[in-house]
């Protein structure tokens, strides 16, 4: 038996070219369907990690940066202050915990704590009060140079953010 050879009709590449550009028109609706799924710019950016450099902090101060729309601060602490958050007595204190904690290892001089006072929700101001930390003008809590609650109504510490550092001048905060 020998093979005849088929030659392309005319019926054939309308059946390709048919068949193509369904395709093309499937590919065409799913796409929107598929990317409507997607989260929206604004969404991806309230959850993204944000990038601090820190270079531009001075020894001493404190910054503040919004994330997720929530406030937190950035301290870039001093020797003495340092010195001060290791030698207090933190197993008597409401809520205790060392100062190696609530710091990165290697790298004590930065601490980086919500900007939420944990009595009622109101934003310290930083170097105030009796520990050189932060103070709550609505009811009197404060905190030292580790972010511990010392004084006032105050039940906890200002909690801690996940974060790590991209580089020895840039931390991300958002993730560890």
């Amino acid at each position: 038996m020998t093979a005849i050879p088929v030659e392309p009709t005319r019926r054939d590449l309308l059946h390709i070219a048919t068949a193509a550009v369904a395709a093309t028109g499937a590919a065409a609706a799913t796409w929107p369907l598929v990317a409507q799924m997607n989260p929206g710019a604004s969404t991806l950016a309230a959850g993204a990690p944000v990038d601090v450099d820190l270079a531009a902090i001075a020894i001493g101060q404190v910054i503040k940066v919004v994330w997720r729309g929530q406030p937190y601060f950035i301290s870039h602490r001093t020797e003495k202050q340092i010195e001060e958050a290791r030698a207090a007595d933190w197993q008597s204190l409401r809520d205790p915990q060392p100062d190696s904690e609530r710091v990165k290892a290697g790298r004590e001089q930065w601490l980086v704590v919500s900007a939420v006072c944990t009595h009622l929700g109101c934003i310290p101001t930083d170097h105030q009060g009796d520990y050189d930390g932060w103070f709550c003008q609505c009811h009197g809590s404060q905190y030292d140079s580790s972010g511990r609650a010392r004084k006032g109504p105050a039940p906890r510490n200002l909690p801690l953010v996940a974060y790590k550092f991209v580089s020895d001048a840039i931390i991300r905060i958002g993730e560890a």
